[in-house]
């Protein structure tokens, strides 16, 4: 049984380095597999899809909706907590009304405490009926600011009394916010997780997307080869097209490993014999032509 699994890695160890050599005539820096940015996107709310608008392959826009989660039970207790709101708020005191009987008072005081001043200085009155009207002025003066304080201070503690339904509300209008799900990248979608009418909960996956449009090969280089590549550097790579015939692309280093690592398995070098190697990251503008793990070839 050993020797059949033997074998049959062998055979798939030749095949890998027939492969890497199959721009025909073997003349190629580095190797590797096609990729790109995957993003997975979940539901930030719980409850029946009631719309799920994806399929897999289609393309999507950056923002567009995808989805809506059921959102019935949040609009209800939303309404539940303005109606509290609104019945608080009516228990409120009219402040002008409840002090226009003292502040009329005060303004008759007023113009008799005029009429007696005038007596007074007329000696048609004494100035104990006058000290009487100032008196009498102001205790009511007193009594006004007193009701206006106690008049503003229930006012203010109803409203108060609001604070915490109005963050309820907030918090409830976020949740129904988060209820729709938009779409965060222009991409394709390569995986649907869900299918309308079931239920979706916080944080489980929905679909996944990946922007296709630039794809990413991640290469591996020895240590020699280093002095060869820099970033923002313009390299050709090669894909296969089939019958022995490949495509020939123009890409970008965009990115280079600071340290070594040991040679991956599914990767051949242009040193076989190297055990450290260097990943770097060449992206190419995709025609439609390059998929996900497609294998490519680099010519510095």
């Amino acid at each position: 049984m050993k020797t059949i699994f033997s074998k049959i890695s062998f055979v798939a160890v030749v095949a890998a380095t027939l492969i890497g050599c199959g721009s025909g005539n073997g003349e190629f820096d580095a190797t590797g597999t096609f990729e790109s940015e995957e993003v997975i996107v979940s539901s930030e709310a719980t409850g029946k899809l009631v719309q799920l608008n994806l399929e897999e392959g289609s393309q999507l826009k950056q923002n567009e909706v995808v989805a809506v989660v059921d959102t019935v039970q949040l609009f209800l207790k939303k309404k539940q907590l303005e109606a509290s709101i609104k019945a608080v708020l009516s228990k409120q005191p009219d402040v002008n009304i409840q002090l226009a009987a003292i502040k009329e008072q005060i303004e008759t005081a007023e113009t008799e405490k005029r009429r007696v001043e005038n007596l007074v200085k007329a000696n048609a009155a004494t100035t104990k009926q006058l000290d009487d009207i100032n008196s009498q002025l102001d205790v009511l003066n007193k009594q006004f600011e007193a009701a206006k304080s106690n008049l503003t201070i229930t006012k203010t503690g109803l409203q108060s009394e609001t604070l915490p339904l109005q963050a309820q509300i907030e918090q409830i209008q976020d949740q129904i916010k988060r209820s729709v799900v938009k779409n965060p990248i222009d991409g394709t979608v390569l995986t649907r997780y869900t299918k309308q009418n079931e239920i979706a909960a916080a944080g489980k996956a929905l679909y996944k997307i990946a922007d296709l449009s630039e794809m990413t090969l991640r290469a591996y280089i020895n240590g020699d080869q280093l002095g060869q590549v820099k970033i923002d550097q313009k390299v050709k790579v090669f894909v296969d097209k089939g019958n022995g015939e490949q495509k020939e692309m123009s890409g970008e280093i965009y990115w280079i490993a600071s340290k070594a690592e040991f040679t991956p398995k599914t990767i051949q070098t242009k040193d076989e014999r190297a055990n450290l190697v260097y990943a770097i990251k060449v992206k190419v503008k995709n025609d439609g032509y390059l998929k996900i793990g497609m294998y490519g070839e680099i010519k510095f």
